[in-house]
C-alpha cells in the first residue's frame, strides 16, 4: 500500500504565502507525475499543477506565475510553493501521485487525505 500525507496549510491573508508539501511512504518502486488539486465548497475538484519524474510541470492558468511545484525524487516528496495567495485559492489542496509499485509498467494513482488553505481578505 501507498500513503500520501500532506503538510503545510493553513490560514493566511490575502497577498501572503503559504508552501505546501506531500511525502510519499509505502510500497513504491518509482513515482512517475505527481501533482496538486484542490476543491472550493460547492465546486468540482480541479489541478492545480504537477510535475513528472523527469522535472516536467504543467499549471492552471489561475496559478501560472504565482504557484510552483517542485519535487524531491529521493524523498519521494512533492512540493507546492503558493505565492501572491488569494481569497479565490481558498481550498482544500490534495496530493496525488502515480505510482509503481514493482518491475512492470502499470500505474496506480493515489490521493493525500487534503490539507485546507483559506487566505482571507
Amino acid at each position: 500500500q501507498v500513503q500520501l500525507v500532506e503538510s503545510g496549510g493553513g490560514l493566511v491573508q490575502a497577498g501572503g504565502s503559504l508552501r505546501l508539501s506531500c511525502a510519499a511512504s509505502g510500497s513504491i518502486f518509482s513515482i512517475n507525475a505527481m501533482g496538486w488539486y484542490r476543491q472550493a465548497p460547492g465546486k468540482q475538484r480541479e489541478l492545480v499543477a504537477t510535475i513528472t519524474s523527469g522535472g516536467s510541470t504543467n499549471y492552471a492558468d489561475s496559478v501560472k506565475g504565482r504557484f510552483t511545484v517542485s519535487r524531491d525524487n529521493a524523498k519521494k516528496t512533492v512540493y507546492l510553493q503558493m505565492n501572491s495567495l488569494k481569497p479565490e485559492d481558498t481550498a482544500v489542496y490534495y496530493c496525488n501521485a502515480d505510482v509503481r509499485t514493482g518491475w512492470g509498467p502499470r500505474t496506480y494513482n493515489y490521493w493525500g487525505q487534503g490539507t485546507q488553505v483559506t487566505v482571507s481578505s
